[in-house]
């Protein structure tokens, strides 16, 4: 239900629709910021509808101003099930929003969902159908939008379609619910700092990002294909300022760097400080390298590594190859080994962590491109005929890191359960998991175990209706593609910096499993309870909440409860939640 369906003339901010492309208009991480009413913008009444009892949270009138001045639009996605239940009226309704407006300033949209859970709606959180519709509203999509929030059903709502959540708890926030989130902040005031330093930190300095630099510049990502691909929005950024890009990588990664836009070359090479199962460091191979290096006759090297990474030993190697300019994420004192030395807070999602070095080093995306993945045209070939019509489902349950991997057992009862669901289902994985592919496929799937390479693997990922998988390559060609992902997740890194990227996603299993942060490559506790406890039941409710519902068996529905962020959660509080 829209605000203005309501009440004709609540739409009072002149900007609501000025600048409706702007979707489409430039590199900006973010358009808008929805938030959730009560527990978020005002103190939680259980079913207000008396205007006096409305009293704002600490810091919102402020934190929302900063929002307003920085340009970005505001909206209110809201449960409000007490409409639905005689609690309180349409007109009473009025009188609250129009106080929380006169006590915190404007909104430029306002959804409220009027129904109960039993409604079947598809509008009411969990369910994204808010965010869509507020993102609409605002003349910008999902993805350009961040979703503010004090319960797991709002963080759910908003990876759901594509938006980035954040969750502000309350003493009312379950801990399970705190785990799972993808970006916790303390209060509102923290929630706006991080989304203002995130928009900010993309963009490279004015004078910087009005001057094209040309030259060659080397850039370095030397792990795994998942890694090089979250790393593509920022090699694009370097490309648009640069004449030629040259990608180092290591041969984990390199049918990936034959995927991305704006590399005009790649250098492999194993560095044994990244990989990991390295051998020992060979004097003669190190020669070599900084040979090849200084062949390149780059004009600066951008090293890019992730959170837990140092890009100094690299560095050392390109100054012995007489690269004259150095720039890395370093939170090591790096003496003269860099000459941009860039920090970056912990939880920053690796594509923009990425992004926000490239911007210090004074490289932007073009105004045309966006701070997502895609792959480069035509480097990608069709799906195999016999996969039928785009729409199947795609079941990776394999990874190089067994402990992010599905169980083969579950990945096997999720794969009955989607085909009893109506749903085709297509199973991957890789050479040396055709075993494992093969009896989860036995379901009555088609088994493509070991039967393709990356780019084909893209192929078959890009005609899907969804991916399910854990935390792996297939995740990040899925965000490439667009394609929604259930993702079963084992928290052993953080969901916020390698989950999915700006597409829509639903999170299952345990994120606060022993394994917890303990980047462990091997599952270091018997059993994998972060994964294996998940239902898969609970895989075919998320493809219905992604929008993607298999053949009906039984009764149709439309909007289900699923399992919110750290699992379902009651009816409480002043939203009906």
């Amino acid at each position: 239900m829209r605000q203005d369906q309501v009440k004709a003339d609540q739409c009072r901010s002149a900007g609501v629709f000025a600048g409706a492309d702007r979707a489409g208009s430039g590199p900006v991480l973010f358009d808008a910021v929805l938030l959730d009413r009560d527990g978020t913008l005002v103190e939680d009444v259980p079913y207000n509808g008396d205007p006096e009892k409305v009293r704002p949270l600490p810091g919102v009138r402020a934190g929302l101003d900063r929002l307003r001045a920085a340009g970005l639009r505001l909206g209110v996605v809201s449960n409000q099930s007490g409409l639905a239940r005689g609690l309180f009226t349409v007109g009473q309704m009025r009188a609250v929003h129009a106080r929380v407006e006169a006590l915190v300033g404007p909104f430029d949209s306002w959804r409220v969902c009027p129904h109960e859970e039993a409604d079947g709606c598809s509008c009411r959180k969990p369910l994204p159908g808010l965010v869509y519709a507020a993102a609409a509203d605002l003349g910008t999509v999902p993805g350009r939008c961040v979703v503010v929030g004090d319960i797991g059903r709002d963080v759910t709502a908003a990876l759901a379609a594509g938006a980035v959540g954040v969750l502000v708890p309350t003493p009312v926030t379950r801990p399970e619910e705190v785990a799972a989130a993808p970006w916790v902040a303390a209060d509102f005031s923290e929630a706006v700092e991080e989304i203002l330093r995130r928009q900010h930190a993309v963009q490279p300095a004015v004078q910087a990002a009005a001057v094209r630099r040309g030259g060659t510049v080397l850039v370095v990502r030397a792990d795994s294909a998942g890694d090089v691909l979250v790393t593509g929005p920022a090699i694009r950024a370097v490309a648009h300022g640069a004449d030629r890009v040259v990608l180092l990588c290591g041969p984990r990664g390199r049918a990936a760097a034959e995927l991305l836009p704006g590399v005009d070359e790649v250098i492999e090479h194993p560095l044994p400080w990244i990989d990991p199962d390295p051998g020992r460091v060979d004097p003669a191979q190190m020669q070599a390298l900084i040979g090849r290096l200084a062949g390149v006759g780059a004009d600066e090297a951008v090293i890019f590594t992730s959170f837990h990474q140092s890009p100094l030993p690299l560095a050392l190697l390109l100054r012995m190859a007489g690269v004259p300019r150095v720039a890395g994420i370093s939170d090591d004192y790096p003496g003269s080994l860099l000459d941009v030395r860039h920090r970056v807070p912990a939880g920053v999602p690796e594509p923009e962590r990425a992004l926000s070095l490239a911007a210090a080093t004074g490289y932007g995306l073009a105004p045309t491109d966006q701070p997502t993945l895609r792959l480069r045209a035509g480097a990608v070939p069709p799906a195999p005929a016999r996969l039928g019509a785009p729409g199947y489902v795609v079941l990776h349950p394999g990874s190089a890191a067994s402990s992010r991997a599905i169980p083969p057992e579950l990945a096997a009862r999720i794969a009955g359960a989607l085909v009893d669901a109506g749903y085709r289902v297509v199973v991957t994985g890789g050479p040396d998991e055709r075993e494992v592919t093969a009896a989860v496929a036995a379901a009555g799937c088609v088994d493509l175990g070991g039967r393709t390479g990356l780019a084909e693997l893209a192929g078959v990922v890009a005609g899907a209706a969804a991916v399910v998988v854990g935390n792996t390559g297939p995740a990040h060609l899925a965000a490439a593609f667009g394609v929604p992902v259930v993702s079963l997740f084992a928290p052993t890194v953080p969901f916020g910096q390698w989950g999915p990227y700006r597409v829509p996603t639903v999170r299952l299993g345990d994120a606060a499993a022993p394994c917890r942060d303990t980047r462990a490559a091997t599952c270091p506790v018997p059993g994998h309870p972060c994964l294996a406890g998940v239902d898969p039941a609970e895989v075919v409710e998320a493809l219905r909440v992604l929008g993607v519902p298999g053949e009906p068996v039984g009764p149709a529905t439309t909007g289900v409860a699923v399992p919110a962020i750290g699992g379902s959660v009651p009816a409480t509080g002043g939203s009906g939640r």
